[in-house]
């Protein structure tokens, strides 16, 4: 698999140093260096890329609104000095963060989720959709600032609080917690598996065993079955 990548920062030999860094990684194919973000997102609106290596801190526009306005399939590894970034970084969904002076061994690490993520993109996209519920196991999720792989088969149920998710497994009596909307893990989930009962509660169908009272009951924990949920639950429930 090849990953078409460019790099954005408006130092030239941070540039030229993560350019010779790509160059390295058989998987990256490296289609542009801009010193600045004008530049870049005219660019990569003329030439799509997969990957976007940016420094936050540049005049003008600065890699964080550059973010919100590139391709939405254009993943981003923010570069930076400064890491009081790192939680905005994941809250436009950046693949990862990288604090200055960036290593070639933590530039390859980066690299490697990239390639993860894309692989499992492509494996959803190459199939259709019924083939691919049940062909996808798991799912990445960032936590601590690293990609966890996460079993389907483990996941209970999910529960939404802001900008977080916690993911409850039947293998960890802590739940994982992800900076991350409710909307984009729903995106990431096969709907043949899991079903949305309320904005903050996303259960996985086969671990319902109790109902009580428009409330699905994990032992001492009750979730509730939001009003405009009700008639997909029901729905799911009656095709039993």
């Amino acid at each position: 698999m090849i990953i078409k990548c460019a790099i954005v920062d408006d130092e030239p030999l941070a540039v030229e140093l993560l350019a010779s860094y790509a160059k390295k990684i058989p998987f990256l194919e490296l289609c542009g260096k801009y010193n600045n973000a004008t530049d870049a997102l005219h660019g990569i609106t003329e030439d799509a890329v997969d990957l976007l290596f940016l420094d936050i801190q540049m005049p003008e526009l600065n890699g964080l609104e550059l973010s919100k306005m590139v391709p939405e399939n254009t993943r981003i590894v923010f570069t930076t000095a400064f890491d009081q970034y790192a939680v905005d970084g994941f809250r436009v969904n950046a693949l990862d963060y990288l604090l200055k002076p960036i290593s070639y061994a933590d530039f390859l690490e980066a690299c490697n989720k990239a390639l993860q993520w894309f692989q499992l993109v492509q494996q959803q996209g190459e199939s259709s959709p019924a083939a691919a519920a049940e062909e996808v196991k798991s799912i990445f999720v960032k936590s601590e600032y690293k990609l966890l792989q996460i079993n389907l088969d483990d996941i209970r149920y999910i529960e939404g609080l802001k900008d977080y998710v916690k993911i409850y497994t039947e293998q960890s009596p802590h739940p994982i917690l992800s900076l991350m909307n409710m909307k984009a893990i729903e995106q990431m989930l096969p709907a043949s598996r899991f079903i949305r009962v309320h904005r903050s509660f996303i259960v996985q169908k086969s671990k319902i065993r109790e109902i009580e009272r428009n409330r699905i009951v994990f032992g001492d924990v009750y979730i509730p079955i939001g009003d405009s949920y009700k008639q997909a639950f029901q729905d799911f429930i009656n095709a039993k």
